[in-house]
């Protein structure tokens, strides 16, 4: 598959919706995890990332113009144990409470599908991290309609062992902008992770769509020692 920017594709892309990024440092020290919202309405637009435990919530940044808080206020940020989950609505939750009790990543999400934003049918995307021995696993997952058409749903996880240095992949929850939003097709994208946690940060924040681009959550972690770095920039302040 080929190597793609993620500069690049969040420049050419007025509208990816929500984004998760995992992979591994260059220099092939740390796992890199990222997360973005992005959203058109007020009610979207209307967020923060605020950091709860060792994860993330949102949270409405005036709450006196929250309408509808069921498919925006969650936690897309949880650590479980040596795991990190990170998602785009509260699946994260079902994750965590599946994996507690020793099911799968995808056995977790079984009792869930696309959110009821009917004719979008946002896609669920989810991944996780598993941590030991110096040594990282990933997996991504994406619960979608088939084709727009919500009696059916198609789902679909990507699993990448040891990761290569430098490498990453990138799923998103639209392919870009639209009436009726076209979900993600395809398998995440694989896509290049340089520079240090403030350089790709910044590098991710700058090419996001400065119009529609709302919270971005950034997390580092040491393989060796398990020593994680995290930062969250938010639109609103």
């Amino acid at each position: 598959m080929e190597m793609r920017s993620l500069a690049e594709e969040l420049k050419n892309n007025d509208y990816p919706g929500r984004g998760i990024i995992m992979g591994k440092t260059e220099d092939g020290k740390k796992a890199a995890a990222a997360y973005f919202i992005m959203g058109r309405s007020e009610n979207s637009r209307n967020r923060i990332f605020v950091e709860e435990g060792k994860g993330i919530r949102t949270q409405a940044f005036d709450p006196s113009k929250l309408t509808d808080p069921s498919l925006i206020i969650y936690a897309p940020v949880r650590v479980l144990g040596n795991k990190l989950i990170v998602t785009n609505g509260d699946q994260t939750d079902t994750i965590y409470e599946g994996m507690d009790k020793q099911m799968t990543f995808e056995q977790s999400l079984r009792c869930r599908e696309f959110e009821p934003d009917g004719p979008n049918y946002t896609p669920r995307i989810s991944g996780i991290m598993h941590f030991g021995e110096g040594r990282f696993n990933y997996a991504m997952s994406i619960l979608k309609s088939s084709d727009g058409n919500p009696e059916s749903c198609c789902r679909y996880t990507f699993a990448y062992e040891n990761p290569v240095s430098g490498e990453g992949r990138f799923i998103h929850t639209y392919m870009h902008d639209g009436n009726p939003l076209p979900s993600f097709e395809g398998e995440p994208k694989r896509v290049k992770i340089s520079g240090n946690i403030d350089e790709f940060t910044q590098m991710l924040w700058e090419n996001l769509n400065p119009e529609n681009k709302v919270s971005l959550f950034v997390r580092f972690i040491d393989l060796a020692t398990q020593e994680a770095e995290t930062r969250i920039v938010n639109k609103n302040q």
